[in-house]
């Protein structure tokens, strides 16, 4: 690995600032404490710093030379509604709170790269330096953007990393196009008529027309669309009556929906209307079909991918980085910042979990699980990653 000597020699402060960020987790649009301590550590680096936005949001702004050229780099802060089971010194200090995706090494990884950056200057342009708040479902990138991120800092491209549980630590893996699904939920309430389970005749059964739909509903993935556009359809949830011998008025269903298009998701979710509408009519039941759409596939600009690829191949070697990675059925808020600039969504190996310290739970460390626990080797690599990748952007852009 070509690692940045100065930045694997300021390792323990990094690491230091990410097993703080750890032990105090905050849910999204609540990062008062990791915003402040973000804001804290750039303006004594000497960056220009904009708090605020997108609520609780940072952003830190390095301008050197006369150049026009800019990027942005970008982190996310916030934690998830977890209770962790590890006992190790930097678990999380706060109930049902728990750095459980990984954002306090993202915020950490980011941080190290802005140090070095504001020491060095090694570039002629503007970079741009984004820690977003409320990823895990509050489309905290959207809200930074609709508070005027692009408008107030202009950048020529975005880009954005996360750890990746299961692939070789310090290995990335990056694609062009989507790397990432659309995130969607939806929720099925059918309402039919009580009656004694006893003389289902007498009633209008909403138990059995929901299960129906959700049998047809399969459908549309297996017979309506293309099989080689992915979609994936589950339904998770299923929720109707409270007594054994009585047939209830009312059932609900409810589930996600991914998929890598929005032309794929607006079939997926036509098909879904028109199916769930008739199936309940076919035994007399009335429906309402809620459909959210979250977060847009994750859709990696192709020069921008082949870019990250080959910085990526500079620092930790061609064997070292899958390009192309295959892409994930999870979402992402991060697809909304590509929706307004061309840019690359990467991945970070974070390894089998064999860098646990003594009293990590015993559930595997992979993200969302309560025995999870960021990799800090990979500190240097990531912040050598977006020094290297900043500087060779800025070179070429001027």
């Amino acid at each position: 690995m070509a690692l940045i000597p100065e930045i694997e020699a300021s390792n323990d402060e990094i690491k230091a600032l990410r097993r703080a960020i750890h032990a105090f987790p905050e849910l999204r649009y609540e990062e008062n404490r990791t915003s402040q301590l973000v804001a804290d550590n750039l303006d004594r680096w000497g960056l220009e710093v904009h708090r605020g936005m997108g609520k609780t949001g940072v952003v830190g702004i390095l301008r050197r030379g006369a150049g026009s050229a800019s990027l942005a780099l970008r982190a996310d802060m916030d934690a998830l509604p977890i209770d962790e089971l590890n006992t190790f010194e930097h678990r999380s200090k706060n109930p049902g709170r728990m750095h459980a995706c990984g954002h306090d090494g993202h915020t950490a990884m980011l941080l190290g790269a802005a140090k070095y950056l504001a020491k060095h200057g090694e570039f002629d342009g503007t970079i741009v330096f984004i820690f977003q708040p409320a990823e895990e479902g509050g489309a905290g990138a959207k809200a930074m953007i609709d508070d005027g991120l692009f408008q107030k800092f202009p950048v020529q491209a975005v880009f954005g990393i996360h750890n990746w549980p299961g692939m070789p630590a310090g290995h990335f893996g990056v694609t062009d196009g989507p790397i990432m699904a659309s995130s969607n939920d939806f929720r099925i309430t059918v309402k039919g008529i009580g009656s004694h389970a006893a003389l289902p005749h007498s009633g209008r059964d909403p138990i059995f027309a929901a299960v129906q739909i959700a049998n047809g509903l399969q459908g549309i993935i297996t017979r309506n669309k293309k099989p080689i556009d992915t979609a994936v359809l589950s339904i998770t949830q299923v929720h109707a009556g409270d007594t054994l011998n009585v047939i209830p008025d009312e059932a609900w269903i409810g589930g996600t929906v991914r998929t890598f298009s929005v032309e794929t998701l607006d079939l997926v979710e036509s098909r879904m209307k028109h199916i769930v509408e008739m199936t309940a009519a076919a035994f007399e039941c009335t429906v309402e079909l809620i459909f959210n759409r979250r977060y847009p596939p994750t859709i990696n600009d192709p020069k921008q991918a082949r870019f990250a690829a080959s910085v990526m191949e500079e620092v930790v070697g061609k064997s070292n980085v899958r390009y192309p990675v295959e892409p994930a059925m999870t979402g992402e808020d991060f697809s909304f910042m590509l929706l307004e600039k061309p840019g690359c969504y990467s991945f970070l190996g974070n390894g089998d979990g064999a860098h646990r310290e003594h009293g990590h739970g015993e559930g595997p460390c992979m993200l969302h699980n309560t025995s999870y626990d960021f990799n800090d080797e990979l500190l240097s690599v990531g912040s050598t990653y977006w020094v290297t990748l900043a500087q060779r952007f800025l070179q070429a852009s001027s």
